[in-house]
């Protein structure tokens, strides 16, 4: 296949598909580390020119990775659905942007579209996007996903509250729990990220919001983010486990790094739904991803970084889940240089996301030595709002004093649900509503603090 484009007399030449994706891309500072990014902005347009008159079904014809070396390609080959792919077959990445952005294609219609487009698809025409772009076909798309509260519906806005703490000390967590609580925070989920990742920590982090949890009557599913082989340890000891979390990546290579495969998801995924804890629905997955994330296990098979994004959804897909969403800023400037980087690539994701079906929210963050501030966080929180995240994160100052970076705080999601006229998920807006929250003012019983 003969990829190419003339511009002003010059012929730009691309070796293949991966290449083709790597130049189109918007300028990052992760794939200029890798050294795959369009060396000039005529270069880039050239690329997205030759990309817009490819047809879609090449990405079936040629894999970015081979298929004989990577799990994650044999998992979105094996599973792609021929016969709902079929009505967009015919199209070129460049058409396929129009019709996506026409009158003609419905929520209805996206929905059923998801199952027969694989993430290079979704890569590639996000790469033609512009960020209103992003919004408005992001927009459209509606991925609900049910445990105990229901998370996705047209005008809700949900949130994570994350109580982390810095030695996992129970009251600081419970503190900043009722903190977010009261600040209607907390109806995606309650997730701690444990700063000791063992059993017995675990264990105890995951029965200490249990027991608020089953105290107040609260309508939400808890979390606690240690690695996936602790996890199943401590629902094996017999804690609470509600969602299972695992950060998961776009290349076989990449997940092996965080010590996990397609198998051992599967195994999870089974234990945590054969505990029949949902009492709504039956979601139990909790992943996170975010862009660079394969390059920076140097992982990334030439791959652009944006194409392993996408990918890694294509492994969450398979497994259903209640949650995920992408850390944006969080791996640093080294992958996503400034607070415009960062933006397009929190949209990008969002609409890489919703498009193949799932249920995105986003960590809107970054960490300190990065070229943003909060300023550029407001406006990417902002768009994301108008563009359908699910939900955002709710952190005590937006400051999260355990992983040291900045995200979003609890007041920030009460800016979203008033500015643009947004509630949270039913159920828990009917906890809300009850006497409940009122006694979260009373001093914690010290039984709550030990999980009992």
């Amino acid at each position: 296949m003969l990829l190419r484009h003339s511009v002003d007399g010059v012929t730009y030449n691309f070796d293949n598909l991966k290449d083709l994706l790597a130049k189109a891309t918007a300028v990052r500072s992760g794939d200029e580390l890798a050294g795959i990014s369009a060396r000039s902005s005529v270069e880039q347009v050239a690329a997205r020119m030759t990309l817009a008159d490819l047809p879609l079904g090449a990405f079936l014809e040629e894999p970015l990775i081979p298929y004989e070396i990577d799990e994650v390609t044999r998992l979105i080959f094996d599973t792609h659905n021929a016969s709902a792919f079929a009505p967009v077959a015919n199209l070129t990445v460049g058409e396929f942007r129009n019709l996506l952005l026409s009158n003609e294609v419905t929520p209805e219609s996206l929905k059923s579209l998801a199952a027969g487009l694989i993430p290079e698809m979704a890569a590639a025409v996000c790469k033609l996007m512009r960020v209103q772009d992003l919004i408005a076909i992001s927009r459209k798309i509606r991925v609900v996903t049910r445990f105990r509260t229901t998370v996705g519906m047209q005008g809700r806005l949900s949130t994570r509250l994350q109580p982390n703490h810095p030695t996992d000390d129970p009251i600081g967590i419970a503190a900043a729990i009722v903190d977010g609580l009261l600040l209607g925070s907390g109806d995606a989920v309650i997730g701690v990220n444990p700063a000791a990742d063992n059993v017995a920590s675990t264990v105890k982090l995951l029965r200490l919001i249990d027991s608020i949890r089953q105290h107040y009557s609260i309508l939400t599913q808890s979390c606690v983010l240690a690695h996936l082989t602790t996890q199943l340890a401590a629902l094996e000891q017999g804690a609470p486990v509600d969602l299972v979390f695992q950060s998961i990546a776009g290349t076989e290579r990449a997940n092996t790094s965080f010590g996990i495969n397609l198998a051992l998801l599967t195994e999870a995924n089974q234990a945590a739904s054969e505990l029949r804890r949902g009492e709504v629905g039956k979601n139990v997955m909790y992943f996170e991803t975010g862009q660079g994330s394969a390059l920076s296990a140097n992982v990334h098979h030439g791959v652009d970084q944006q194409t392993c994004e996408a990918r890694a959804y294509g492994v969450a897909r398979h497994f259903a889940p209640m949650l995920l969403n992408t850390v944006v800023g969080f791996i640093g400037p080294e992958y996503l240089y400034n607070g415009k980087q960062i933006l397009r690539a929190g949209l990008e994701d969002h609409f890489c996301g919703k498009l193949l079906g799932l249920p995105m929210g986003c960590d809107v963050c970054y960490t300190n030595h990065a070229e943003a501030d909060q300023d550029d966080m407001d406006s990417l929180l902002t768009l994301l709002g108008a563009a359908g995240v699910n939900y955002i994160m709710g952190v005590p100052g937006a400051d999260d004093i355990m992983l040291q970076y900045q995200s979003t705080s609890f007041h920030d999601a009460l800016y979203l649900r008033s500015t643009l006229g947004l509630r949270p998920s039913p159920e828990f807006e009917v906890w809300l509503a009850s006497d409940m929250p009122r006694q979260l003012s009373q001093p914690l019983q010290p039984n709550l603090l030990g999980g009992q």
